[in-house]
């Protein structure tokens, strides 16, 4: 042991000789130790492969710490790299969530460009939901009733197959046959599932109407997220999987014959840009704020302002009126009346807007159990009237 700890303290201080520099002291401590020939191991490929290793190790050793130390925290507690601070990317709300929801962001990737270690931001954190949406469908259930205008070859047939509904429900919904030959360019209201769609009549109670359909009433006030289980007169309810009873009156209400005076327009001045459509319904735009009136007096049964009941049209108000008669107004940007209100024709009611799923600012004004006093405009027709 004592020769050969003085062996390498003798090689050692060879090796620190001012004498000796570069590859003399290589050689000097470690000559006797297979006499190693530089000159031909410089040549050999697997010099630079394993020189190239070690030092991309020690990058990486380095760089993880520094990438590791330009992360913050910020102020709501979230773990964010200096990547995207820097960016402002933090701020961006489309950025990468995780599966419960918070802002996560990971250490960028390191990748060998040319002779640089460069620094690639990942592409994103997908939620085992998002993936299962993208490669094994989605459970989401759409809810909301929409108009599809047939197109040549259309048959009920092919629209129960695109959109996975029974043609008995197409037939229900629309008051045809399930065998009717479909004209191109006609307007059909289309379910989210099968079922029946029912407009909410005097006496109507969510019991009884279950009772009708053959269906369990919790299902109907899930599938309606009617939270409190309150319906109202003219409120449509879809009833999944609901079975049509052999002698039951149609579930759409009978319009009945009015004045042309009992109604005004609910905007005075806005261009009609959808005609009838589900339900009874006609939609003028104008410019958001623009003044939304009662059409008729009455009471105002739901003033819809945080998405809720049918969010599909948004911020929205419906008037049971003395002849039981009900109007709605969609897409509201303001509301200026709560549920309970009396309200007199003419009345402000709200403003013009683009909420729910509204493509622009308009108004969805539907008339159910009458005419829509609007239905005599065509598409592309400007209303107004003050002249």
């Amino acid at each position: 042991m004592n020769t050969f700890f003085s062996f390498f303290q003798r090689k050692f201080s060879q090796f620190h000789s001012p004498a000796k520099s570069g590859i003399n002291r290589f050689k000097a401590l470690f000559g006797k130790m297979g006499q190693i020939n530089l000159r031909g191991f410089s040549k050999n490929p697997f010099f630079y492969f394993g020189f190239m290793s070690f030092v991309l190790f020690g990058l990486l050793s380095f760089g993880s710490g520094s990438l590791a130390g330009s992360n913050y925290v910020a102020s709501d507690g979230v773990l964010i790299n200096q990547f995207f601070k820097d960016a402002n990317m933090a701020q961006n709300d489309n950025l990468f969530f995780s599966q419960q929801g918070a802002l996560e962001l990971e250490t960028p990737d390191l990748k060998i460009a040319g002779n640089f270690l460069a620094a690639v931001p990942t592409t994103s954190i997908l939620t085992t939901q998002t993936l299962g949406n993208i490669f094994g469908g989605s459970d989401i259930i759409r809810k909301e009733i929409v108009d599809y205008t047939v197109l040549p070859g259309d048959t009920m047939d092919s629209l129960s197959v695109q959109f996975q509904i029974s043609k008995q429900t197409i037939a229900w919904a629309n008051d045809i046959s399930e065998n009717a030959a479909l004209k191109t360019g006609q307007t059909l209201v289309i379910l989210p599932v099968s079922g029946i769609i029912h407009i909410v009549k005097s006496g109507d109670t969510i019991d009884q109407i279950a009772k009708t359909y053959k269906v369990n009433a919790d299902g109907i006030i899930t599938f309606n997220e009617l939270g409190d289980g309150k319906i109202f007169i003219g409120d449509s309810l879809i009833i999944e999987n609901g079975q049509m009873p052999k002698k039951a009156a149609s579930p759409l209400p009978v319009q009945i014959a009015l004045p042309n005076s009992f109604f005004i327009f609910p905007v005075l001045k806005g261009l009609v840009t959808q005609g009838l459509h589900y339900f009874n319904a006609i939609d003028v735009a104008n410019s958001c704020g623009t003044p939304i009136y009662a059409a008729a007096s009455g009471i105002v049964q739901r003033a819809v302002s945080d998405g809720g009941w049918h969010s599909g049209e948004g911020n929205h108000i419906t008037i049971l009126h003395s002849n039981g008669t009900v109007t709605y107004y969609g897409h509201l940007e303001t509301l200026f009346v709560k549920s309970g209100d009396r309200v007199n024709m003419g009345d402000r009611i709200g403003s013009m807007g683009h909420t729910g799923k509204a493509t622009g600012c308009h108004v969805h004004f539907q008339v159910i159990g009458a005419q829509n006093p609007l239905s005599k405009f065509t598409v592309g027709t400007t209303i107004n009237v003050n002249k």
